[in-house]
């Protein structure tokens, strides 16, 4: 991969990238673009990173360049630092090699350096991603199908519109099972479907996606989340049989069904996969599994009731199961906090219009707001589409000032020790009793805040106090 300061364009690191390419050449060795950014280029799209593959060794390509770090060098590769303007492009630079035996399900045991960059290729993922490209051949024509080295078929995989593994798929896999978790990502990112053999495989090996770390997963996950093509990747989940894997709580949402009158669409499953659709490429990651996770608890609390079908409780279950999908994912304090928050006030919506000032500005309190306000719009949409509620809601917190949400305190607990009264749990009660007038309007100083605070709470009698 290439690390880069997010304002580094992408003609400043395929220029890093070409540049290393041309030393390498220069001293002797082979050197291509390779992987995910060839494919890229193939696709008329801007790649995210430009790897370079070489028939250099680590020690070579460590003593050609001045900055350079060895992050995986047992493994062939080699960090290359270049500056641009105020950032640096750290360039992924990786030897040709033979990988040895897998035996954790993840990484070889060990390498052997090759010259032969078709041998290189054949260790790798899939066909789509086992592309190289000359650099120099695409800068002298302008034509990136004119220096592409195809090994395995990708090119035509490429227009095929086919994820399919390079070599037998069960081998692959057995390699490094979260492959099966990258196939369905490419699937759903590029509209491509996975080849028969691949996808047989995949479903033969999908009980074992257990041996890959539970942040590996997470990361994958959550690129699928966020990719702009969310239904399409869990869609592919289940088909593949990697959901009830990777989330059985997830996949319990299948087939439980809902009240019509409120959700048209279907079942719990067809509803989460409509939020799903609505998650434009680049959304937050906390708003996505937000989405996925918000009505988990609906499968664990359906009844059907004489009236209609219910889901009592469904929200504080759901936020329990949630919690623990994010405990077990090893997502941040931060994301779980938020992702449990967007689950537990997600029903609140329904009663904006009754909510009192103070109630409804409190609301609006919540941290990331827009977020609560972007998961009520698309749980709309994937059911009775009423915007109503939403765009309400929207209307007041846009229009609202800060002070107004979180007003200055006018008094505090010094104030009520000053008038008398002695701390304790009472407290709490009358500052909120002031803090609630105050986001009524009813009360805007101090003197005022102070004389309801006498109205309503009678001083503690001097006997009592010495008592």
């Amino acid at each position: 991969m290439t690390i880069h300061h997010p304002s580094v364009p992408a003609s400043a690191r395929q220029q890093a990238a070409t540049q290393i390419v041309e030393r390498l050449r220069a001293a002797g060795h082979a050197a291509y673009f390779a992987g995910g950014c060839v494919r890229d280029l193939l696709l008329g799209r801007e790649p995210s990173d430009f790897d370079v593959a070489t028939s250099a060794t680590p020690e070579q390509v460590l003593a050609m360049f001045p900055r350079t770090f060895a992050v995986g060098a047992q493994f062939g590769v080699v960090l290359v630092v270049d500056a641009y303007e105020d950032a640096e492009i750290l360039t992924e630079v990786a030897t040709f090699r033979n990988d040895g035996a897998y035996k954790d399900g993840r990484r070889p045991e060990s390498v052997s350096y090759t010259d032969s960059a078709e041998q290189d290729v054949l260790r790798r993922d899939f066909t789509i991603n086992g592309m190289l490209l000359d650099p120099q051949r695409l800068r002298a024509s302008g034509d990136v199908g004119e220096g592409v080295l195809d090994f395995v078929g990708g090119r035509e995989d490429l227009q095929r519109g086919i994820i399919r593994a390079i070599g037998d798929p069960s081998r692959r896999f057995a390699e490094d099972k979260l492959r099966m978790l990258r196939a369905v990502r490419f699937a759903a990112r590029f509209g491509f479907e996975i080849e028969g053999k691949t996808l047989r495989a995949i479903r033969a090996a999908a009980p074992e996606i257990d041996q890959v770390s539970r942040e590996r997963v997470r990361e994958e996950l959550t690129r699928m989340l966020t990719e702009g093509a969310a239904r399409r990747a869990f869609e592919l989940l289940e088909r593949t049989g990697l959901m009830v894997e990777v989330l059985p709580e997830v996949a319990r949402m299948r087939g439980v069904e809902q009240p019509p009158q409120y959700h048209p669409e279907g079942d719990v499953w067809i509803h989460t996969l409509m939020l799903l659709e609505q998650l434009p490429a680049g959304c937050s990651a906390t708003l996505a599994w937000g989405a996925l996770l918000h009505d988990v608890g609906k499968p664990a609390t359906f009844r059907r009731a004489p009236d209609r079908i219910r889901f009592d409780g469904h929200v504080e279950v759901g936020v329990r199961m949630a919690e623990n999908i994010c405990h077990r994912l090893r997502m941040s304090n931060s994301d779980t906090e938020q992702i449990l928050a967007l689950v537990a006030n997600h029903m609140r919506f329904a009663d904006v219009e009754k909510m009192r000032d103070s109630t409804l500005k409190r609301f609006f309190r919540l941290d990331r707001f827009d977020e609560h306000l972007a998961l009520h719009r698309i749980d709309c949409m994937a059911s009775h589409r009423d915007l109503s509620l939403y765009q309400f809601a929207r209307e007041r917190y846009e229009t609202a000032e800060p002070e107004q949400i979180r007003p200055t305190p006018l008094i505090t607990g010094d104030d009520l020790i000053a008038l008398g009264y002695r701390p304790g749990p009472e407290f709490r009660s009358m500052l909120n009793l002031v803090e609630d007038a105050q986001l009524e309007g009813l009360v805007q100083t101090r003197e005022r805040a102070l004389a309801m605070i006498a109205e309503r709470f009678p001083k503690p009698s001097s006997a009592s106090r010495k008592t």
